[in-house]
């Protein structure tokens, strides 16, 4: 295999336990609208989908396909954080508060958390050791992030039909060309986070056109 190539998450982290150990990432920091949503996935060892990997490698159909197969055979939790939260508490920290929420929506109570990225999340129920690219490393985290995407994309497609003109069906909230075309075309709605960048920019300069 070349060395370029990236080598597929495997149970390695997952083994040593304590059990059961959960998987959690989410998906949706970066966009300028929607929530942001987290997974929690305990696998079962000896029933673990094949194909799982980080959901950025995999394209839409794998993914769907895959999740149907993970809430079959193991155990999932989904969180999420809105707007309004992340508004509240800045996107930080409602991605941890959809984390905790999640890890609450899992039927049983992990012993251990792995989490994606560098920074473990307070407040769960058991102890967290996060794993920087661990979507990548641990197919726990893996799944966590296949379950995470297809449900918040599932809400984004949703949401494109309660306000159509953005993309976001297609965009999912992120900052494309085709979604800062549809703001300045109908202006921000209810689900954009008024606090980002590029959305701020837009109420800032209609507050000056209009004072």
């Amino acid at each position: 295999m070349p060395d370029d190539c990236p080598s597929a998450p495997d149970f390695s982290l997952e083994r040593p336990g304590p059990h059961p150990v959960c998987g959690i990432d989410e998906v949706g920091r970066g966009p300028w609208a929607g929530p942001v949503v987290a997974a929690a996935v305990i696998l079962d060892p000896a029933a673990i989908p094949e194909g799982l990997d980080d959901s950025k490698r995999l394209t839409a159909l794998r993914r769907e396909a895959l999740a149907a197969e993970i809430r079959l055979a193991a155990c999932v939790g989904v969180g999420v954080a809105s707007v309004a939260e992340i508004e509240a508490m800045n996107i930080l920290q409602a991605s941890f508060l959809a984390m905790r929420r999640a890890v609450a929506g899992l039927p049983r109570r992990p012993a251990l958390a792995l989490v994606d990225g560098h920074m473990p999340c307070p407040g769960l129920p058991c102890p967290c050791r996060p794993v920087v690219g661990g979507d990548g490393l641990a197919v726990s985290i893996a799944a966590a992030s296949i379950v995470a995407k297809v449900a918040r994309d599932a809400m984004m497609v949703a949401l494109s039909q309660q306000f159509p003109g953005y993309g976001w069906e297609t965009n999912m909230g992120y900052g494309t060309r085709g979604h800062a075309e549809g703001l300045e075309r109908l202006g921000v709605s209810p689900h954009h986070r008024r606090s980002f960048a590029p959305v701020h920019k837009m109420l800032w300069e209609g507050s000056l056109v209009s004072s």
